[in-house]
């Protein structure tokens, strides 16, 4: 997450935010947190159609991962940053659970399918097909194409 959503989400200004991180910089490793390049913050406005004066750091923003973001509730020690950190954890913690669940689903699958039960095989590729990727040629993008006569 971008350190400006950061901020907005536990109630304190971007500025305070990357002066607490640069004072604790030992505490956040690269795992934990960059600063994006100035190719790739050149790339991110370029997403925004407009831009409000002012309305952006002329700084190159940090960006925090999982870990960077529960970090921070230790250095913005207020009782907001604390509850966000919390509260966002969780949410990696429970989208974690539901990756797991998919992984543990298709093991059942592919456990049902070693028992050759012959009658219920085409109801397996079925299924397997469902949970697998698609998978692309070189090349090929995924797209609408306007003329598909």
């Amino acid at each position: 997450m971008l350190d400006k959503d950061l901020a907005v989400l536990y109630g304190v200004e971007t500025k305070r935010l990357k002066e607490q991180v640069r004072r604790n910089f030992h505490r956040f490793p690269e795992v934990f947190m960059f600063e994006l390049t100035i190719e790739e913050y050149n790339s991110l406005r370029s997403q925004f159609a407009t831009l409000k004066k002012g309305g952006h750091s002329k700084y190159l923003p940090f960006v925090f991962t999982e870990h960077g973001i529960l970090m921070l509730s230790s250095v913005l020690n207020s009782d907001l940053a604390i509850k966000m950190s919390v509260h966002i954890i969780e949410t990696f913690v429970q989208l974690r659970k539901m990756a797991n669940n998919y992984a543990g689903l298709m093991q059942k699958i592919q456990k049902m399918e070693l028992q050759n039960n012959e009658q219920f095989q085409e109801i397996y590729k079925v299924l397997q097909h469902l949970l697998s990727k698609p998978k692309l040629k070189e090349g090929q993008d995924i797209a609408f194409k306007k003329d598909r006569r």
